[in-house]
């Protein structure tokens, strides 16, 4: 069955929950004590867990990241177009309103990082941070997991990109500052709309626009290297705002500017298709239609590269209009390599071997 609600929830991103179609798998009894259907919908359920392991190498060839670390599984910003949303289902939660109501914190992630880069075998490469749930969602302010693990890179010289479309980065500008002083850090900052109707429905709980391009000039001035991703393009959505962007990003000191076409994998085209349908139904078939054009006949491709630009007229119109934006508003400076030559595993490690 796919729950419906028969009142819109705002503040919330999906409005349905599809299936899980691991429904077979059990949760493990660390999750016995909840059962996400009993649960009131507007509410948030934090669960505390504690993995084995917290860096994950990275196999897509079109992401630029070569690990990743996620100190949150499920996100309380509700973006309904969010690719992390079928990841849920592997803890045992439906893609849909669960993985905006049911989020796993991790808390013994720090340790597990500093036990990590204690080995002897680590390969020294960049972490990227996030690179499923945004590591500066609403929670971080109470647990504080994320400033936690720039303080072990920082320990490490471990370089460390980072992913947000959350203010509460801010916090941490002490961190990046020193960070990138010995350049061991990169912030990309991720900018969907500057229309601010859109953005409360398109992505619920994060900062509003104009805090986010605040926080691009707040970081920018404070020395840490800025990228933004307009992710994702929407057609018929925000696809039209990829100049009015580009414009204010840097005039407020980003330094590049990249993209990425809206892909609806597994449970999220039910649940993208609901939510254009509820909040858009004057052009949600014009949305689709448009998708499926780039993608062939579907509204997404697991195809590398094309999965993140799409093909077809409109997504060669979408690129080309990029690359002018970029070239237009001097967006088109290299993003910094960051350094691996400076990692060193602290004394008071020592004892770990």
């Amino acid at each position: 069955m796919s729950a419906h609600q028969n009142k819109y929830i705002k503040g919330r991103g999906a409005q349905i929950n599809p299936d899980n179609h691991f429904s077979k798998t059990s949760k493990g009894a660390d999750f016995d004590d909840l059962d996400p259907a009993e649960e009131e919908v507007g509410e948030t359920k934090f669960i505390e867990v504690f993995p084995k392991s917290i860096v994950n190498k990275v196999g897509s060839p079109d992401i630029p990241m070569y690990y990743s670390m996620n100190p949150y599984q499920g996100c309380e910003h509700g973006c309904i177009y969010c690719y992390a949303r079928p990841t849920h289902e592997y803890w045992g939660y439906s893609a849909g309103i669960d993985f905006e109501r049911v989020v796993l914190v991790k808390k013994n992630a720090p340790e597990l990082l500093r036990a990590t880069l204690s080995k002897k075998k680590w390969d020294v490469h960049t972490i990227g941070l996030s690179g499923n749930t945004d590591c500066y969602q609403p929670i971080e302010r109470k647990y504080g997991i994320t400033r936690k693990l720039l303080e072990v890179c920082l320990e490490f010289r471990q370089p460390v990109s980072i992913i947000t479309k959350n203010a509460l980065i801010a916090r941490d500008i002490d961190l990046l500052q020193e960070l990138a002083s010995l350049n061991l850090t990169a912030v990309s900052i991720s900018l969907t709309t500057l229309k601010e109707e859109l953005r409360r429905v398109l992505e619920p709980r994060t900062a509003t626009s104009k805090r986010k391009l605040q926080i691009i000039e707040q970081l920018s001035q404070a020395g840490i290297p800025i990228n933004v991703m307009l992710a994702p393009v929407i057609p018929a959505l925000n696809d039209d705002e990829i100049f009015s962007v580009a414009k204010q990003v840097s005039e407020h000191g980003a330094r590049t500017m990249h993209y990425q076409i809206v892909r609806l994998n597994g449970p999220n085209e039910a649940i993208f298709t609901d939510w254009v349908q509820q909040n858009f139904p004057d052009r949600a078939d014009k949305v689709l239609n448009q998708l499926k054009e780039m993608y062939g006949g579907s509204v997404s491709s697991s195809r590398f590269k094309e999965r993140m630009t799409g093909g077809g007229v409109l997504g060669t119109n979408i690129r080309r209009q990029f690359e002018l934006a970029r070239k237009r508003f001097s967006l088109n400076e290299s993003f910094p390599k960051l350094r691996t030559d400076l990692f060193e595993v602290p004394n008071n490690q020592l004892r770990l071997f």
